[in-house]
């Protein structure tokens, strides 16, 4: 099995997370990493082993043995690091959201395209064994028609009007963040809305510190989501069926946990995760470029543009406008 060389171009928490969950996938290594800093590379480098380390995204994204490259940039940097690292002929896995809006998204997948390489979005809880219990339990049609969809994910974030998440230049605020999860499950499992409906309060620095989205169906099923930097909540995700309901204990988008009622018997489901998470979504990637392939069948091109369209529709309605440079 020939083994990935992957680059990982910005050095934050989540990069951690995702190169510490990579010791764990066979054939696959963190060979080189990026950061604006060549301290911070170097010590990121140290930690796993990394064989080069780089001061600046454009010498990774021209390092001739790097096979993949994972974006860990803020949200506006997706779109100009992943068309960087594309232009040099590299496969790359973008963390989510895929860009800023949908006109970035397209650009990125002509771009792909033109220069014949593997792009996919890193919206790791598609890949996990959990994500993929509930949706085959719902296609059995058992538990009969969803009638709701309730689903959150909210955490206390400390203000800092500098950092990521309150900061607007950088992208930041709840939707993008992690309100992405919320509408994510709701468009995976439910599939496109009929209707989109939002609200948000927008905090002193710009950005929607809680939104709310209702997504209502032709069906007559309705999905209400919620994100918040507030406020913190279990962040759990329910399906209330016909026949029983699904949980998807919090926080729903990570847990290795589900709880099932059918017919009025419950069932609790434990996957035993051995590591966080982002192997799943590691070994998919790996698999596909050993593989010759460039568009996963699982998280599509049509299916992220799906979720960038919803949530530049979400954003419309809640005012919510980002100066974008790029």
């Amino acid at each position: 099995m020939k083994t990935i060389r992957w680059g990982i171009l910005g050095l934050g928490k989540i990069a951690n997370s995702f190169a510490k969950d990579m010791q764990i996938v066979e054939g696959s290594e963190v060979y080189a990493v990026a950061s604006r800093s060549q301290e911070k590379a170097d010590e990121f480098g140290a930690t796993y082993k990394a064989v080069n380390c780089y001061d600046s995204y454009e010498k990774l994204a021209k390092d001739p043995n790097v096979d993949a490259i994972y974006i860990a940039t803020p949200h506006v940097r997706h779109h100009q690091d992943t068309l960087l690292c594309l232009q040099h002929g590299k496969a790359v896995l973008c963390e989510k959201p895929f860009a800023m809006n949908l006109a970035q998204v397209e650009e990125m997948i002509a771009t792909a395209k033109q220069h014949d390489v593997l792009l996919m979005e890193a919206l790791w809880t598609r890949f996990m064994p959990h994500f993929k219990f509930v949706q085959d339990e719902l296609a059995t049609g058992k538990y009969g028609a969803v009638k709701t969809l309730t689903a959150d994910f909210c955490f206390d974030a400390p203000f800092n009007p500098e950092g990521r998440l309150y900061n607007k230049d950088l992208g930041g605020g709840s939707l993008l963040d992690i309100g992405i999860y919320p509408a994510f499950l709701a468009l995976a499992m439910l599939g496109k809305p009929e209707t989109i409906s939002a609200k948000a309060k927008i905090g002193k620095t710009g950005v929607d510190e809680e939104t709310e989205m209702t997504f209502t169906y032709s069906s007559g099923t309705k999905a209400h989501l919620a994100s918040s930097i507030k406020i913190k909540t279990p962040s759990l995700a329910t399906f209330v069926c016909e026949n029983g309901m699904i949980i998807m204990q919090g926080q729903f988008h990570m847990k290795d946990k589900v709880t099932t009622v059918l017919d009025g018997v419950k069932v609790d489901h434990d996957f035993g995760y051995q590591a966080k998470g982002y192997h799943f979504e590691i070994m998919h990637f790996s698999d596909l470029l050993r593989a010759d392939k460039k568009e996963s069948p699982i998280m599509t091109y049509d299916f992220s543009r799906m979720l960038i369209s919803t949530l530049d529709t979400v954003r419309e309605q809640i005012g919510l406008e980002y100066d974008l440079k790029s």
